[in-house]
């Protein structure tokens, strides 16, 4: 495991590129669906970090409420995003967020076949490992 200063008395924790999954109970996760649109919300408490899968596909998220500190795997670069923002995500991305408040996350990405099966979504959009990532994407 890896620690990066994020201030004086925050570390960000990263796993080289090993991913965990939304089982957690203190981030709840809901999942809306439109017209070929699939939504994630993901609400974390202030002081939780989450490491996010490798994004497959170029996808918008945003902040709705909150201050969050993101690294994101493609250029290592922090970032800390204060409510309301958003911003695009590319492809082969993959964030690690510490919430410094109370924040709403969500990411809003394609769904063409209008599924409503979130693991079947999931397979499509995010992979649990770089090189996954790089298989699907070749």
């Amino acid at each position: 495991m890896k620690l990066k200063k994020i201030e004086d008395n925050i570390m960000m924790a990263t796993d080289d590129g090993r991913a965990f999954s939304d089982g957690c109970p203190f981030i709840p996760v809901t999942h809306e669906f439109a017209d070929q649109i699939y939504l994630r919300k993901m609400v974390m408490p202030k002081g939780t970090f989450v490491q996010g899968l490798f994004h497959n596909h170029l996808h918008i998220w945003f902040l709705m409420t909150g201050r969050v500190a993101i690294k994101n795997t493609l250029n290592d670069e922090i970032i800390v995003h204060i409510a309301p923002c958003y911003t695009v995500s590319k492809p082969g991305s993959q964030r690690n967020i510490y919430a410094h408040e109370d924040s709403i996350f969500i990411n809003v990405h394609k769904n063409p076949n209008n599924t409503k099966n979130v693991k079947e979504i999931e397979d499509e959009i995010v992979s649990l490992t770089k090189e996954e990532y790089e298989q699907k994407n070749k």
